[in-house]
């Protein structure tokens, strides 16, 4: 494959196979129990065997660790957890060596209240960076302002005996929000990302894009009726699922703000930036006004295949309906797990053949691809023992909730080594799971049936075809158990069928003149009664002539 520079290719992000790191469990250099930058040069090799074409990697960012690195306290340094800023230069110089773009997670919501942006703010209402952060007087009652929730339980509101004010935050009580009315603030941010973009960053992935800007006028949010909630963003013992979240996020100041983001990428060839959209009811109507018109991120990471309830035909055919509906010009970025979500060959009860249909799946539909790390091995959620959680949202909610540790264990590169060879430290920062030990890299190098092949395959197989890299989808149809559809650049059609149940099936093969490919993903053909006869779990890949 060749890779061509960000300048010579700056749309590299559209149809792009994104690898997600979590550093901290990723490999681990020093010994330490804890993954780290270094631990990411040793393995890029093998990221590079994958045929990806750039890695995410979740934040580094020096902080206190309250949210692993989500609460930000200097947006322009490394943890020394994770090394230094010279280490990561060594991952930027040699992800580029291998063709590897890296785009890293920005944190701009919110910060650490270790930040020195906070710690000032908070000490008087009259200082330089009195109104950085969300702040606001009590009712008269003494009771905060509205019924705003946090993500992570309780008010989204913290009482701070300094200022004898208020203070938002969404997620921890560690995490205040930033008050992006205040152009100073939206200055600073876009300082740190011009900071890692001059350091040769190809993008970033923007956490909680759609939270920067609350309702100025701090109103409630109404409440949402019982059968309107789902649990993609918190989970159903959370109480944040039972309001709707007009005021608290989603706010049309963010437009105006993604388009000054978007002005700082275009200084830098070929920058491209992904936006977390957390939001259950309006998700992809957000995605089509974030990335429309060119103004804002190039791509919005979509929830929508993140969810617990198995991945039918209907659902794939009514979500990438629903995005031509209310975002033709934007572009979806899918992932099936990621760190924040039980891993979907657990949260699905996959057979080893659903995993590999799933996996040909996400490689062909529209939209760029996000892989999460240990994906490719097949690896289940974790069994995490109550006394070794490190999550605090899962302490919090435990044990209808059992929170995020269990997808966030140490990646296995050896079954026979310690710890899997993640960590030569007595004990790593989260236990190894000994289920994943027989799924480890060794023995799925050594095992051509391995899942590890199959994703090297079927992402080769989207790169040989650009078809499925950046085409247009047409013809979402459903079919008993199959899912079928085409893809379209230029000359080139793919037609794509998938039957997603454990029995045969059988449907009326395409009409016109088409070959087989990919038969080494299982892909079958049409048979000579013009039928396309399915086994169970089995696609279908056919080229036009």
């Amino acid at each position: 494959m060749v890779h061509l520079s960000k300048s010579q290719n700056p749309d590299w992000w559209r149809g792009a196979v994104i690898y997600q790191i979590y550093p901290r469990s990723y490999q681990d250099s020093n010994g330490d129990g804890v993954g780290d930058l270094l631990g990411i040069v040793q393995r890029l090799p093998y990221i590079a065997s994958l045929g990806v074409d750039a890695i995410w990697i979740s934040p580094f960012f020096t902080s206190p660790m309250k949210d692993f690195g989500y609460d930000v306290s200097d947006y322009c340094d490394v943890d020394p957890m994770f090394g230094t800023l010279a280490d990561f230069d060594a991952v930027i110089e040699t992800a580029h060596q291998y063709g590897i773009k890296v785009l890293i997670d920005l944190v701009m919501s919110h910060t650490s209240d270790q930040h020195p942006w906070f710690v000032e703010s908070r000490e008087s209402r009259e200082n330089p960076k009195s109104d950085w952060y969300v702040w606001t007087d009590p009712k008269e009652d003494g009771t905060p302002p509205n019924n705003w929730l946090s993500i992570f339980g309780g008010p989204a509101w913290q009482w701070d005996a300094r200022r004898e004010q208020y203070y938002l935050h969404n997620f921890l009580v560690s995490q205040p929000d930033l008050n992006f009315h205040n152009p100073d603030v939206q200055d600073a941010v876009l300082a740190a990302a011009r900071f890692w973009l001059e350091r040769g960053v190809d993008g970033f992935r923007l956490d909680t894009i759609n939270f920067y800007f609350h309702d100025s006028e701090l109103r409630s949010n109404p409440a949402l009726p019982k059968d309107q909630r789902n649990d993609t963003i918190a989970p159903s013992v959370n109480p944040y699922n039972h309001q709707r979240h007009l005021y608290s996020k989603n706010r049309p100041e963010n437009l105006d703000f993604l388009k000054r983001f978007r002005a700082l990428l275009e200084e830098f060839p070929g920058a491209a930036a992904v936006g977390e959209v957390g939001d259950a009811q309006r998700g992809l109507e957000i995605m089509g006004e974030y990335t429309r018109d060119g103004e804002g991120v190039q791509m919005c990471y979509a929830f929508e295949f993140l969810e617990k309830d198995l991945l039918t035909p209907e659902k794939v055919v009514r979500v990438l309906s629903h995005v031509d509906e209310v975002a033709a010009d934007g572009w979806a970025c899918w992932a099936f797990s990621n760190h924040d979500v039980v891993r979907h060959a657990s949260r699905w009860s996959l057979t080893p053949a659903a995993q590999r249909l799933y996996a040909t799946l996400l490689m062909t539909v529209r939209g760029s691809a996000c892989i999460y790390q240990g994906e490719e091995l097949g690896l289940p959620e974790a069994d995490v023992a109550f006394e070794d959680l490190q999550d605090p949202y899962g302490i919090e909610f435990w044990p209808e909730f059992k929170g995020r540790d269990g997808c966030r264990t140490p990646m296995v590169w050896n079954g026979a080594e310690q710890n899997g060879g993640f960590s030569t430290a007595p004990r790593p920062w989260l236990p190894v799971s000994g289920e994943h030990l027989s799924r480890a890299v060794a023995e799925q190098e050594s095992d051509p049936a391995g899942l590890l092949h199959h994703y090297r395959r079927v992402i080769a197989t989207r790169h040989a075809h650009p078809a499925l890299v950046k085409g247009s989808h047409a013809d979402l149809r459903v079919d008993g158990s199959v899912l079928s559809f085409t893809r379209t650049d230029g000359d080139e059609t793919v037609f794509c069928a998938f039957n997603m149940s454990d029995t045969p099936a059988t449907i009326d093969g395409p009409q016109g003149d088409w070959h087989t490919i990919a038969a080494e993903l299982g892909s079958c053909g049409v048979a000579g009664d013009g039928k396309l006869h399915l086994g169970p779990w089995q696609p279908s890949l056919l080229l036009r002539k």
